[in-house]
């Protein structure tokens, strides 16, 4: 059992193809983390400053959002706390400055969840379409058992033997 409430942020906007990923997780993980203690998950969306209070709030924040590292796309990419900032800097979606901009104030505040990671893939197709591009799509098993991961690792108890892939 952990101490603290986990966020699980999936953010990114579902009409620009592979950046939707982090809304497409979370309404993946909703049905299969129901009922795991200490877990919320949100469909952040291109919310924006709307999401302070659940971020200030948590103990610790995982989001879920495509990842522009540079790396091939399709790749899972896993990001600390400290690199948060820059790399949603290096994105170029609507969401991205705004949620930059919450952390920023939550951290001014002194209200940053003390852990914080981000989970994605690096996009292959950001344009105009409503579905996760076919290598995108290929990478789901394996940051879904990522999440998994993180979320054992920050004390949460899943089902014995279960698993997020949907």
């Amino acid at each position: 059992m952990t101490d603290g409430r986990t966020v699980v942020l999936g953010v990114g906007s579902p009409l620009m193809g592979d950046d939707g990923l982090g809304v497409v997780v979370a309404q993946r993980l909703r049905p299969l983390l129901d009922g795991v203690d200490g877990v919320e998950i949100l469909d952040g969306g291109t919310w924006g400053m709307q999401l302070l209070p659940s971020i200030e709030d948590a103990a610790r924040l995982l989001v879920i959002d495509a990842v522009h590292a540079g790396a091939l796309p399709g790749t899972v990419i896993r990001l600390g706390k400290e690199d948060l900032p820059r790399l949603l800097y290096q994105k170029v979606s609507p969401h991205q400055i705004d949620l930059r901009e919450v952390f920023a104030v939550a951290e001014l505040r002194g209200r940053f969840p003390r852990e914080a990671v981000a989970l994605g893939i690096q996009p292959d197709v950001v344009e105009l379409r409503h579905e996760l591009s076919p290598v995108v799509r290929r990478g789901l098993p394996e940051l879904m058992d990522a999440i998994a991961d993180q979320l054992r690792t920050w004390g949460h108890d899943l089902p014995e033997g279960a698993s997020v892939r949907a």
